[in-house]
């Protein structure tokens, strides 16, 4: 007996943010991606599928809130892809509170893997959506900022916004 699957529906739209522009990329209407530029693992624009933003009408209200300081913990539907290693390492980076950094090795540790901070790292710089999987909370057993896919200077902005120092576009809060 043959089963048929349905065919996949992909649609994306770019939001403008603090941050630049950001890609997001939903799979049959579930965001399943979030792009920034020059991001590193970021597949060719042509699997995106078509422009469409009403998809994204809800991913838009809560980064913007986000990027606002209004809003800390999204509360969105997400298809993420990748290997089951991969998306428990996700699932324990939604765990980390705003504000809050973790390091690859405290992540190995939750996960019950404590000899596996290289592979939570590949799986973290692995992340299709950023911010909202918010892999930006993670550092270097130093406290240090290491690799990050929409680059360090990127990722040094999302830490400050959230630690209340700094707001998104980059004034210094007065708070």
């Amino acid at each position: 007996m043959t089963t048929l699957t349905p065919p996949v529906t992909k649609q994306h739209a770019v939001l403008d943010s603090p941050y630049g522009p950001l890609t997001l990329v939903a799979t049959d209407g579930v965001l399943s991606a979030l792009y920034m530029t020059d991001q590193r693992h970021r597949p060719p624009e042509e699997t995106f599928g078509v422009p469409d933003p009403e998809p994204f009408g809800e991913v838009n209200r809560q980064l913007t809130a986000y990027f606002a300081g209004e809003r800390t913990i999204f509360d969105l539907p997400l298809d993420l892809h990748g290997t089951p290693f991969q998306r428990s390492v996700w699932a324990e980076l939604l765990k980390i509170p705003y504000g809050e950094t973790r390091t690859y090795g405290e992540l190995a540790e939750e996960l019950g893997k404590p000899g596996a901070s290289r592979a939570v790292g590949l799986a973290n710089g692995k992340n299709p959506v950023g911010i909202i999987v918010p892999c930006h909370r993670v550092v270097g057993a130093s406290g240090s900022l290491t690799g990050y896919g929409g680059g360090l200077d990127r990722k040094q902005r999302l830490l400050a916004f959230e630690s209340g120092g700094v707001r998104s576009d980059g004034v210094q809060a007065l708070f």
